[in-house]
This record gives structure tokens, sequence and C-alpha cells, in this order.
């Protein structure tokens, strides 16, 4: 056995036997390996093989105990995001989310009542909340009415798709207004305040999503002020393509179940071409020359579709390639992408280089269940990005797209 065929034992019987029975998603398998390949390779025992692009942490020369302990010494107290392959950026959202589990900690341990006046002013505020929030509601959609105009079609999946969207945003609106009402009666002392609605009166007064919504809701992290104005504006998304016919470009960060539209997509290519929709792939045509609203035309097969962002990473419009993000920069906009059906089995067996295959969440937690449909919860797909530096880069950096931030 030669010595690279070794380290490919010891980096399989790692990566995929010691941490395969403990890590389950595939995102997470893929980081580990990339990690590994750093660690494990011949090049290690080269004095001064670097482990970071810094150099701080490299492979140290043979030589006695105390030259080991000399440079254990000299290693930095603090573990910058370079020696994890993260860009620096890191720093502050790791700084942020820990800001946000104090606070959230410090909220979540007020005290629930206060006697007197203050008790007042509390449901006060809440009722007034909950009456704005109210007026700004709109109506149910009418599914009937929908239906006749956007009839479920062989040759038009997009149909279904809105037809499936809007049941759960009815879903969600009945949720409220209905919630919304008891809240403001037991407020008014009219009818006794149950569990949920005193839950409810509790997340309103901190600008929290009330758990009776969130249930019914799409995936989200933001406050409720924030989440009620993208609540919104999905709303008017949808309304726009009910009155003005499917939409020329799509703005992804709307859908409820952005799987269910990414499907309808292939179906329409898959009967329109006589292809069977397991053999199909997407192709992404990035069109980093365009804005969704200088569209006018839909494309003859797949979808013009916007509203994503990237984190670890940014779009860099003159090169047309992945870049690095730039200092303080936590989230960029990714450009228009054109998803283009194709047949999946013309690529097997080739090798793509110059390519990340970069994951895509609803949400930045990154971690969802399985649900009923066999997708997951929070992740959407991946797409392929040009790139002039090697996957392992991007895959050590968290590269990541997402339809919705916390804010």
């Amino acid at each position: 056995m030669c010595i690279r065929d070794r380290y490919k034992v010891l980096n399989f019987l790692g990566a995929e036997i010691n941490y395969g029975g403990r890590v389950t998603d595939d995102k997470d398998s893929r980081l580990i390996k990339t990690i590994m390949l750093d660690y494990m390779n011949p090049e290690v025992l080269r004095d001064g093989y670097r482990f970071s692009e810094s150099g701080s942490y490299y492979s140290p020369a043979a030589g006695k105990r105390k030259d080991y302990l000399q440079y254990i010494a000299d290693l930095p107290r603090i573990s910058h995001p370079e020696v994890f392959g993260l860009h620096e950026n890191a720093e502050i959202i790791t700084a942020q989310a820990e800001t946000r589990t104090i606070l959230e900690t410090i909220l979540n341990s007020q005290p629930r009542s206060s006697a007197g006046s203050k008790e007042q002013e509390r449901d006060t505020m809440v009722l007034e909340l909950a009456r704005s929030v109210e007026s700004k509601i709109p109506g149910l959609f009418a599914l009937e009415l929908v239906s006749q105009k956007y009839p479920t079609l062989y040759e038009e999946s997009m149909n279904t798709v809105l037809m499936q969207e809007l049941v759960r945003y009815n879903g969600l609106l009945d949720v409220m207004k209905t919630s919304l009402c008891e809240i403001q009666l037991a407020l008014a002392g009219a009818v006794v305040m149950s569990e949920d609605i005193e839950d409810m009166r509790n997340s309103i007064f901190n600008n929290v999503v009330p758990k009776l919504w969130s249930e019914k809701s799409f995936l989200s992290l933001k406050p409720l002020s924030s989440w009620f104005i993208e609540l919104n504006d999905r709303l008017a998304f949808m309304q726009d393509w009910i009155d003005n016919g499917t939409p020329i470009t799509f703005w992804i960060s709307g859908f409820f179940f952005p799987q269910a539209f990414l499907t309808g997509t292939k179906q329409n290519y898959a009967r329109r071409h006589t292809i069977a929709i397991d053999k199909l792939s997407f192709e992404f045509i990035i069109m980093d020359d365009k804005k969704a609203a200088d569209i006018t035309e839909k494309p003859q097969d797949g979808c013009y579709v916007h509203g994503m962002l990237l984190e670890g990473a940014r779009w860099d419009y003159e090169k047309h390639k992945l870049s690095d993000s730039l200092p303080k920069e936590l989230y960029t906009d990714m450009p228009l992408i054109w998803f283009l059906p194709k047949d999946a089995s013309k690529d097997e067996g080739k090798a793509k280089e110059g390519i990340y295959n970069c994951p895509v969440y609803k949400v930045l937690t990154r971690y969802g269940t399985l649900s009923t449909t066999g997708h997951s919860t929070n992740f959407v797909l991946f797409i392929e990005l040009p790139s002039d530096e090697k996957e392992s880069k991007w895959v050590k950096a968290g590269v990541a797209g997402f339809l919705s931030l916390r804010y």
C-alpha cells in the first residue's frame, strides 16, 4: 500500500466510520471530510506545513520537549476564525449570537405578572398592539375564485403550487384573526384567558411571534415586528400573482414550501419535453448583469429566481464568481439566477471543477427535521456557484445561501 492510500484509509476511518454513525447530515459529513483532509495528508510531515493561511498554526520541526512546549506557548491565546477556515466576520456573528442568548435569558427570567398600574400598562400596550396587527391583516384568499382562474392544468404545475401556498397562508391568517379577537376579549375581561392566550400576551409584549402563530407559520427567526412585515410582503407577492398572472421572476423567499415550487418547475419541463422528472436536475445560470425588475419576459424553460442571500462569501459582479466577504459585510444579496432544468444523466461521471455546491436554507440556523413529505423543514437545495478557489475553502468557511435573516 502506497503512502497516499494509507492516508485515504485514515480519512475514511475518521470521517466515515468514526463519525459516520453520529453525523447524519450530508453537509456536516462533507465538512468533516474536508477538515480531516487538512490534518491527514502526507504534507503534514513536512516541517512548516501550514494549517492556516496566517501561518500561526504549522507543523513544527522535530525537536526536544522544550521546543514543543515553546511552540504551544507561542500559539494564540484566542483562536482566530481563520484556524477553522472561517472568515473574520464569523467573530462578529458569534458575538451577536452570544449577546442574543444573554438577552433572551434575561427576558425569559422576567416575572410573568406584576401588581397594580404596571400590569394595567402592560395589558394596555398589548391591547393596542393586538388591535394594530388585526387592522393590518388582509382577508383570507378566496380559494374558490382563485381555483377558477388558475385551475389544475397538465401543462402548468405552478397553478397547483399557488393553490397549495394559499391554503397554507389562509391557515395562518385564520389562526391570527381568531386569536387576536380572543386576546382582546380576554384583556377586556369578557372571556377567561386561556393558557395559549396568556402565552400570546407575553409574546406580543416581548416582541416574539406567539406559539399559536409560529405553529402555523413559515419558518422564521425574526422578532414579531419584522415577522409581520415579512408576512405582509409574502401576502403581497401572492396577491400580485393572483391579480397579474404567474410572475416573470419568482421571489423564492415568499414561498411557504419552496421545494414544491422547484418541483413544479421541473414538472413543467418534464411534461413539455416528455422526460421523467426524476432524471432532471437544475443548471444554475447567474444573471448578474440584470435585476429582477429589468426582466420583461419569462424564460421558455425553467424560471428566474431572486431573493436569496449569501453568508460567508459574496458574489463578485466584476469577476462573475464567488469571492471572499468584505469586512463587516455579514450577508450579501445573490444576483438573479435562472433555474434551468436539464437531463442529469448527461452529467453522470463527469467531474465538475471551478464549482462550489452551495447549500441553501430557509433560515440561518441551518438545521431542520424531515417533514411528512420527506423534505427538510429548513434545507432547500444545493446550487452550483462558479469559483476560482478550491471547493474546500468555501466548505470550511460555511458558505451558504438563505431565504430569510433574523431582522
